[in-house]
């Protein structure tokens, strides 16, 4: 790692599950929480395979969440890791 840029072959894996964890645990100061739809149920055709739920207002707010796009928006996927299965 001589430039400071990580190659992909440099990355650590973390799995999926773990940031959901990550995610959730910065999400719970929120009052939300990522939840994941099973696959080939109508509820991920009509949200996706990962949304958000906001229990103040009980509804999704956010839907078609991207994992490693908000895992890094919230800052719990670091430079160095990739998402894993």
């Amino acid at each position: 790692m001589k430039s400071g840029k990580v190659t992909d072959a440099e990355k650590v894996v973390v799995s999926t599950r773990a940031i959901v964890q990550r995610i959730n645990r910065v999400l719970k100061d929120q009052d939300e929480m990522l939840k994941v739809a099973r696959d080939g149920s109508r509820l991920e055709q009509q949200v996706g395979q990962y949304y958000i739920v906001d229990f103040r207002r009980n509804r999704v707010a956010r839907h078609g969440v991207s994992l490693p796009h908000l895992a890094r928006e919230l800052g719990v996927l670091r430079e160095y890791e990739n998402v894993g299965e």
